[in-house]
């Protein structure tokens, strides 16, 4: 390491790496609703912890005191229990390294930030809100990018006692020697260099609330719970070049980096809640009837292709074939179509015995105490063919639950209003008791069959039914719902449609 030069060298490479020295964390601010992106950011962590047989640590970096609220911090806990990204160590379970909250260890880091003043790494600053603004409109006046002068290096004794006097509360600056270039590698995106002159000058490590600042506390949370492996977003970057100075300076031993490309809409603009509203947050996704597996599997191949190139595979897959080397440099695109066709696929795959419970919440306005389970399963498989999302479920499967299903006064005229329809529909009536109920496949081809001896066949033969027991032309297998419904309800639900055809 030069005089101008700091690095971060590799602790290990991905090759020799040790099954019992892997220490990730997600540390989130509890000022928001769980984030799509800090769900992917916990994800990549996780699936590099099993992958190693590591630890996953949960931490809350909790100092904004104005927006930190519980209820933030049970729904982040919550959306990521529910997508499976369950913790070794945190504040719910603790741990070796407690505690898990920044809000606990204050003092801590006010002892540590005292330690650098006394290497002389960092000092005591009293400029004041007003004087900080002005500068920065100094700056701006001259077409300066906004940074700090570092005056409080030179502020003199008598100039404290002065500002002491006035009852000025100071803040304590880390030093950032300029000009020097901090390197290190990334594990994504490979060599990294950035000038100490593009940092903004001496950092605020502790503010004068006696608040430790983020690019502090997260560096001594850091070393205290032996964490091997920083893995976050992109955004981070200069971040982590102020943060290997702070490393430098407490002789502290290095994580080694992996910064993920961020996540953009179609219209390439960072995810936000100010521009995309609440479908930046996982519940969003949980409410809407989106699968924990289609949302994982989904968050997880955005940035990242297996060797293989498969585009399906399990959280538990996921942890077998995860590496850094797989990882896209380029920004990840979230695309609502291509998550439904992972949660189409999810939704059929899964045994139905999952997908029918996972439906039941959003069969409440529906009665479903006159179905066994298997008749509830069977309406289930009748439909899930063509859910995007489980929240689609209540208007795929209503027909079955109501007296007669409401057919529209355009059905009625394109589909119903004519003779051949009328005779479908009569035809039918005699067909009943040929009806091998429970057998779908058997239903359709009496179906079929009646058509053939008609001498009608696609949608002159089966838009009619499909009206009149389903109230609309497209919809679950035909056979499915002749099965379904049985005898009674097939005959009145016909009848009534009958007195529609002229």
């Amino acid at each position: 390491m030069t005089a101008k030069e700091t690095s971060a060298k590799p602790l290990h490479s991905l090759d020799n790496q040790s099954q019992q020295d892997v220490r990730v964390r997600i540390a989130p601010s509890p000022t928001g609703s769980l984030h799509l992106g800090t769900a992917r950011t916990a994800l990549y962590n996780y699936l590099y912890a099993k992958r190693f047989k590591g630890k996953f640590i949960m931490r809350l970096e909790d100092t904004d005191e104005e927006r930190s609220e519980e209820r933030f911090t049970e729904d982040i806990f919550a959306g990521l229990k529910w997508l499976g990204l369950n913790w070794d160590e945190g504040p719910d379970i603790g741990g070796p390294y407690a505690p898990y909250k920044q809000t606990q260890k204050t003092d801590h880091y006010s002892n540590v930030a005292n330690q650098l003043i006394v290497k002389g790494a960092a000092y005591l600053a009293y400029e004041t809100p007003e004087e900080l603004a002005a500068l920065k409109e100094e700056q701006k006046a001259k077409g300066q990018p906004p940074r700090y002068d570092n005056r409080g290096r030179t502020t003199t004794q008598a100039q404290k006692e002065h500002f002491i006097k006035e009852g000025r509360v100071p803040s304590v600056r880390f030093i950032v020697e300029e000009p020097r270039s901090v390197t290190w590698h990334d594990h994504i995106r490979g060599e990294m260099a950035i000038e100490t002159t593009d940092l903004g000058g001496d950092i605020v490590i502790v503010k004068s609330s006696g608040i430790a600042t983020y690019n502090f506390a997260v560096v001594i949370d850091d070393i205290d719970m032996k964490i091997s492996h920083v893995i976050r977003g992109e955004d981070h970057i200069h971040n982590t070049a102020k943060q290997l100075l702070i490393y430098e300076a407490l002789d502290a031993k290095l994580p080694q980096f992996a910064h993920a490309a961020l996540i953009f809409d179609n219209d390439h603009r960072k995810l936000s809640k100010r521009l995309h509203g609440e479908k930046v947050h996982i519940d969003y996704y949980r409410q809407q009837g989106y699968l924990p597996e289609a949302i994982v599997n989904y968050l997880a191949q955005m940035s990242f292709t297996p060797a293989d190139g498969r585009e399906i595979f399990t959280l538990e897959e996921g942890c077998e074939i995860f590496e850094f080397a797989r990882m896209s440099k380029s920004p990840a695109v979230f695309d609502l179509q291509r998550l439904n066709w992972f949660n189409g696929h999810y939704i059929r795959s899964l045994p139905i015995e999952t997908i029918t419970q996972r439906c039941l919440p959003y069969l409440t306005d529906v009665d479903l105490s006159k179905y066994t389970d298997k008749q509830i399963q069977e309406i289930i498989i009748s439909v899930r063919e063509g859910l995007s999302k489980l929240a689609e479920v209540l208007s795929a499967t209503r027909f079955y639950f109501i007296d007669k299903p409401e057919i529209s006064e355009e059905t009625k005229k394109t589909v119903l209003a004519n003779s051949q329809a009328k005779t479908v529909l009569t035809r039918s009536l005699q067909e009943l008791g040929k009806l091998p109920y429970g057998d779908h496949k058997g239903c359709k081809q009496v179906i079929d069959n009646m058509g053939k001896e008609l001498g009608v066949k696609g949608k002159e033969l089966y838009w009619p039914l499909r009206a009149a027991l389903a109230g609309a032309t497209q919809g679950p297998d035909l056979g499915s719902i002749i099965s379904i419904l049985g005898t009674e309800r097939i005959k009145s639900r016909i009848e009534a449609a009958l007195a529609c055809c002229s």
